[in-house]
């Protein structure tokens, strides 16, 4: 391998590396680790496609929205929101601290942050 080609695999993988880590990285969250850090508080973060999000999980199942309402559950290891008539969405979650990724397929397709009780105005 050349220098010049050497260069150019280097430069690929340096615009590559930082694709590679909207896959998950650590170990899904399991359910009760799940109802404990977000059963109660709320998250506030962004979802591809949708963008932003704020959402109060209320310890009863019930989600607040700033102008809409809707239920989540835990199902096996997986965190369930169930919003007017659309069936229910299953997502493995990852926990760091505050920080939470939203997983599908083992790929990250969603942050957010923990923020205790309720922070919606």
């Amino acid at each position: 391998m050349g220098l010049r080609s050497y260069v150019q695999a280097i430069a690929t993988a340096v615009v590559l590396l930082p694709l590679l880590a909207v896959s998950a990285s650590a170990d899904p969250a399991s359910g009760d680790e799940i109802m404990a850090a977000i059963g109660g508080n709320t998250v506030l973060g962004s979802m591809e496609g949708l963008g932003a999000y704020s959402e109060f999980y209320d310890a009863n199942g019930t989600i607040v929205g700033p102008d809409y309402t809707g239920n989540w559950s835990i199902e096996g290891d997986t965190m369930c929101f169930h919003y007017g008539e659309d069936p229910a969405d299953c997502w493995q979650v990852e926990i760091n601290g505050s920080d939470v990724n939203w997983i599908r397929d083992g790929a990250v397709l969603g942050t957010g942050t923990i923020a205790p009780g309720n922070q919606l105005p």
